[in-house]
């Protein structure tokens, strides 16, 4: 795929750092806003059916935005449409903290999940010229980056908020985003992957396979994320306190697989990744439901974080390679296809599992992963 703007020198040290850095920002900002959420419940009296609907307009948001911004940023590039949508994604989280208000806190909730998803797909584009200007991978170590950021995020507003108030805290977070951004701001690749073309393209061809794999993907570590803590109380006998820890499990060693992934497809290569990967996630999941001890259930879940862990970035590289569709619109459909997994998938499989149980519904992961390892090889 070749640049946009060929007077713009190849992106080199200070884009690669630059970009870990916007991923690093993007997972502190997201981890940021879900300390925030029992606040909000509180501060705007909601019952639980409510706070779920305001919660649903951060989906909302990004399925929105995420259509257009590859067309967006093939238009302006990728510094444009970062610098434009970075500053509304960390002003709304102090109105997140503070407003009183339903109907503009579902507004607020909008623009962020708006700038929120116009930042995800810039920032994959970015990725995407950073990498192939390296010469070698570089997408798992980006994306390990944002789970880094969620992970630190989440622990450090943990921390302010038992010394000062939600809005001061968040207050200091955002202060210390914005130094960060200052710093590495300016690498922002100017370019995209072309101008003109339409707002909005229907994928098509090996996109739409690519979509639909990190739908699977996507959907998988949304029903680990909703349903594993209640699988280990209902069916494991664990309690309550303790069955948090079969996400801890499944995030500890997909941060540490995506952390080592680069390293990882370097060495074996993308097909291998796909394929054993997702026999690896499959793996994982069977010894979850066939199991009936506790710890070989959470033994089953770090394996699956372990096998799913460079499934995604290796993906977007394949993304990069493909001429079906231009990259900047091809990175959007995979983007808004993948996300979409996250944000119907657990859902639709809290219906499986109230029809029938939390097994059938891990199962039907397990069968779809096993799908992926299928077509690994169609994937270019």
């Amino acid at each position: 795929m070749s640049l946009s703007r060929h007077d713009c020198s190849p992106p080199g040290a200070p884009e690669r750092a630059t970009t870990r850095a916007a991923f690093f920002v993007l997972g502190v900002g997201v981890s940021a806003w879900a300390t925030l959420v029992p606040y909000a419940k509180a501060r705007l009296v909601l019952d639980e059916a409510d706070l779920g609907l305001l919660l649903l307009c951060v989906g909302v948001g990004s399925l929105v935005a995420m259509p257009f911004a590859g067309t967006l940023t093939g238009r302006f590039g990728c510094r444009k449409v970062l610098l434009a949508s970075l500053p509304v994604f960390l002003g709304v989280l102090p109105l997140l903290a503070s407003v009183e208000s339903t109907a503009i806190m579902a507004l607020c909730l909008l623009l962020f999940g708006a700038s929120m998803g116009l930042m995800d797909v810039a920032l994959n584009i970015q990725s995407v010229f950073v990498e192939q200007a390296a010469g070698k991978p570089l997408m798992s170590g980006f994306h390990g980056l944002y789970s880094v950021g969620g992970a630190v995020g989440a622990g450090g507003m943990v921390v302010l908020l038992g010394l000062m108030p939600p809005l001061y805290a968040v207050g200091v977070a955002c202060a210390a985003l914005v130094a960060l951004l200052a710093a590495y701001g300016r690498h922002f690749i100017p370019y995209g992957s072309g101008g003109g073309g339409p707002l909005f393209v229907v994928p098509r061809g090996i996109v739409l396979l690519i979509g639909v794999l990190c739908f699977i993907m996507y959907l998988g570590e949304g029903t680990i994320l909703d349903w594993s803590a209640l699988f280990m109380t209902v069916e494991r006998g664990v309690e309550p306190s303790r069955a948090g820890l079969a996400y801890g499990c499944f995030s500890v060693t997909m941060v540490l697989g995506r952390l080592f992934g680069d390293r990882i497809v370097q060495r074996f290569g993308d097909a291998r990744i796909l394929f054993w990967g997702s026999l690896c996630a499959a793996a994982g999941f069977g010894v979850v439901i066939a199991a009936p001890w506790a710890w070989a259930s959470f033994l089953g879940f770090a394996v699956v974080g372990i096998g799913v862990s460079n499934i995604v970035p290796v993906l977007f590289s394949a993304t990069a390679r493909q001429t079906f569709m231009p990259l900047s619109l091809a990175i959007s459909a995979v983007t808004t296809i993948g996300y979409s997994g996250v944000l119907t998938g657990p859902a639709l499989m809290g219906f499986v599992a109230h029809a029938s149980s939390l097994f059938v519904v891990f199962g039907i992961v397990l069968a779809m992963l096993c799908f992926v390892a299928a077509v690994s090889r169609a994937v270019p």
